[in-house]
């Protein structure tokens, strides 16, 4: 078994990656659970996703809008999916 310690920081990233897209496609599968339900059991929702997307691209001089933030974690327009999943 791997130590932990012992992973390159790419090796790391990647991983983390992989984590954050299986994420994004679990709760894109889960339409059911409201940001609201999120909000109150965790923490945090989709659209803290998006802004900490957002907010490292920044970090990273990358320049992307809210819209497009949430688009990238909701897997279509915002407005799209309020539409088809906000109760």
């Amino acid at each position: 078994m791997t130590d932990l310690a012992e992973l390159t920081p790419e090796q790391r990233t990647e991983l983390e990656a992989a984590a954050f897209r299986h994420l994004l496609q679990h709760l894109r599968e889960h339409t059911e659970v409201q940001n609201i339900d999120l909000m109150n059991l965790a923490g945090f929702c989709r659209n803290c996703l998006s802004k900490w997307y957002r907010a490292a691209a920044e970090e990273k001089g990358i320049a992307i809008s809210d819209p497009q933030a949430r688009e990238m974690v909701y897997g279509m327009p915002y407005e799209e999916w309020k539409a088809k999943y906000q109760k």
